[in-house]
């Protein structure tokens, strides 16, 4: 079964410097219809401004993970983390018992563009710690390329390390372009179309599209339009 979930169905919010949609509940958009999806918490599209961004705020106890899709951002934590990354890189932020970041535009003329995702850790309490692990792009050309998963679940794939039995991937699909992948009885999956257009199993998603899956063991991934697409996938107990 695989239920769409459109683009223009999701919260918005516009505040000037942060222009986001919102796939789950989150902040002032509340539907007790998207909750999240098994462990998926929030998955936010969010354009940031240039010079602007989220001034220092706490998290605890989430797997918060940073895709930049254009752009770049400046994190700062209490962990004594300071980092600018751009695209083809996973940040990765297991809050734990409380960490305090910000995370800014890091340009002064153009905005940045990326999707923030927490998921819910199968573990609380654990030490806060961060990730970032950058990628070549052909990595995820024609492939899914591994972001983030499990402790032991990386198959030596360099990927984010998170306290979930959660597997997040990235895909790039030209038009006409096919991948297939299959979900193991039991699992669910999510698809988010970050930019273009793709089929999943002959169903069209548009940018900003997502999918939830279930009984559903043989995927079939096509980038459709001009431009084909990019894609995340998750992989959810």
């Amino acid at each position: 079964m695989i239920t769409i979930r459109r683009s223009q169905e999701r919260g918005h919010a516009d505040h000037g410097w942060l222009n986001t949609y919102h796939t789950f509940s989150f902040a002032s958009y509340q539907d007790p219809a998207h909750m999240g999806f098994r462990s998926l918490r929030v998955l936010n599209d969010d354009r940031v401004a240039a010079s602007k961004g989220f001034g220092a705020h706490a998290h605890r106890d989430m797997e918060i993970l940073t895709y930049v899709l254009d752009g770049s951002l400046v994190h700062k934590d209490s962990m004594g983390e300071k980092r600018t990354f751009g695209p083809n890189t996973v940040q990765a932020m297991s809050a734990g018992t409380g960490v305090v970041h910000s995370e800014f535009n890091a340009s002064e003329t153009e905005p940045v563009h990326f999707l923030q995702i927490w998921i819910e850790p199968a573990l609380e309490e654990t030490e806060p710690s961060y990730q970032q692990i950058p990628f070549d792009p052909e990595e995820k050309r024609g492939r899914l390329r591994l972001l983030a998963a499990p402790k032991n679940g990386t198959n030596g794939e360099p990927a984010a390390v998170i306290h979930q039995d959660a597997f997040v991937y990235v895909g790039v699909l030209g038009p006409g372009e096919t991948l297939k992948r299959s979900v193991a009885p039991g699992r669910h999956a999510w698809v988010q179309v970050a930019l273009g257009s793709l089929f999943v199993n002959g169903q069209a998603l548009a940018e900003g599209d997502g999918a939830a899956i279930s009984v559903e063991s043989d995927l079939s991934f096509t980038g459709a339009g001009p431009a084909g697409s990019e894609f995340l996938f998750f992989d959810l107990a």
